[in-house]
């Protein structure tokens, strides 16, 4: 026979044993000597013998696959979770099937439908930026579909969703920057339609009010697409003008930090003595740049883990397990760096 291609039968077979005793013994089943299952497993490992998925799928049906829509592969935060989610759906024997949607509501919709195609069991989603109209997800969750959102809570009752704590992390990020001596604060805010940009904005407003700080709208500059070409021609035009001055930048995202370091670089102006900047993520350029971006670690390979965790015992039928919630927030942590260190 072929390397790969043989049966539980051919492994019987050369072994003078029963299909079912070959079973068990891959199994490590009670019952069955230490020395037939030596035999069975060392034959099975020479012959590269590999279950039979599909049969497996239909004895128990399930097809042990389960779907992730993400935004962007590249995002640093995302890859991170995906190294969390692959984790524990290995050790537990399911496959991942991946779809980024690259921000496009178009492509989550198509992308649910490759997932359909391919049987999933669940899915794991973090929805588009575009994404405002969560019908499609709703129809799978009335069919029974297993579905656990993290990082960005969709406007649907009923979910279960894995985030972080944005409002603690950014009311740290901000409160560091007033105990730093700024009293300015601009927040770069992210897409106003996403869960995560509002707590931010409310953790960076609290921060502020709670040091008796006015809150000045012209500060919050919204910055939706979320790249550095958007935060550098924001940051560059806000400084240009005479009316408004600031000391400080609270961004929502690293790259969007990054693209405000550029802009005051490019203004002749010092970081962090004229103005102190703070990013979200900790994304691993952030350390590199010169100075090093103060950042909020957000712990995306622990996102990775309890979705799945949560999602595999939801498929199970087992819910959610005895000490969770429909809704976990995971801590962050502030990094602090020299962009933001006025006080030294």
């Amino acid at each position: 026979m072929k390397l790969g291609q043989a049966t539980i039968k051919d492994i019987a077979r050369e072994l003078n044993v029963s299909s079912s005793t070959v079973s068990r013994a891959l199994k490590d089943y009670p019952g069955i000597s230490d020395e037939t299952k030596r035999k069975v497993k060392d034959l099975a490992e020479k012959l590269n013998y590999r279950p039979n998925a599909v049969a497996l799928s239909l004895r128990k049906s399930k097809s042990f696959t389960i779907g992730v829509i993400i935004p962007e592969v590249v995002h640093f935060f995302f890859s991170t979770v995906i190294s969390g989610i692959e984790e524990i759906a290995y050790k537990n024997g399911y496959n991942v099937i991946l779809c980024q949607t690259n921000e496009k509501l178009e492509r989550e919709q198509s992308s649910l439908e490759t997932m359909l195609s391919n049987q999933i069991d669940g899915l794991l989603v973090s929805y588009s930026k575009e994404t405002t109209d969560f019908s499609h997800f709703t129809k799978l969750m009335e069919q029974d579909l297993p579905i656990v959102f993290f990082d960005r809570t969709p406007y649907i009752d009923n979910t279960i969703n894995v985030t972080v704590d944005d409002f603690n992390g950014a009311y740290k990020a901000t409160k560091h920057l007033i105990e730093q001596g700024y009293r300015k604060i601009i927040h770069l805010e992210g897409p106003s339609n996403l869960a995560i940009s509002k707590k931010r904005k409310e953790g960076y407003i609290a921060a502020l009010q709670e040091a008796g700080i006015p809150v000045l709208e012209e500060l919050i500059i919204s910055c939706p697409a979320g790249h550095e070409k958007e935060s550098y021609e924001l940051i560059t035009d806000f400084f240009s003008k005479d009316k408004y001055k600031a000391d400080a930048i609270f961004a929502h995202h690293d790259i969007v930090a990054a693209g405000a370091m550029m802009a005051i670089k490019s203004l002749g102006l010092r970081i962090p003595e004229d103005v102190g900047i703070v990013g979200f993520s900790n994304w691993q350029f952030s350390s590199m740049i010169d100075p090093p971006l103060t950042t909020v670690l957000q712990p995306g390979f622990h996102i990775g883990e309890k979705a799945t965790e949560i999602l595999l015992n939801v498929i199970d039928k087992k819910a959610l397990m005895p000490d969770c919630s429909p809704n976990i927030e995971l801590d962050t942590e502030l990094i602090i760096r020299k962009s933001s260190l006025r006080n030294q």
